[in-house]
C-alpha cells in the first residue's frame, strides 16, 4: 500500500481543493477535467491513484494542511 501526502502551498489550500474537486467528479462530463487539473497539481501522484480518491474508492484525512491517502498498487 502506497501512501501519498498532498500538501499545501501558498496557493493551493490541499483540503479545500480536493474536497472541491470530489464533490464535482460526482458529474460525469466534469471527470476528465477534474481527473487531469488534480494530476497537473499533484504531477508525483500516479493518475489511478488520483481516481481513486476522487472517485471516493479509497478514504482521506487531513493533516494540518496535508491530504493524506493510501492506495493498492
Amino acid at each position: 500500500m502506497t501512501e501519498y501526502r498532498l500538501g499545501s502551498t501558498d496557493s493551493i489550500y490541499s483540503p479545500n481543493v480536493i474536497a472541491w474537486a470530489i464533490n464535482g467528479y460526482h458529474f460525469a462530463d466534469d471527470r476528465p477535467k477534474l481527473l487531469n487539473g488534480i494530476s497537473i497539481t499533484f504531477p508525483s501522484v500516479p493518475t489511478t491513484a488520483i481516481e481513486k480518491l476522487l472517485s471516493k474508492a479509497v478514504p482521506y484525512t487531513v493533516e494540518g494542511e496535508t491530504v493524506v491517502f493510501s492506495v493498492d498498487e
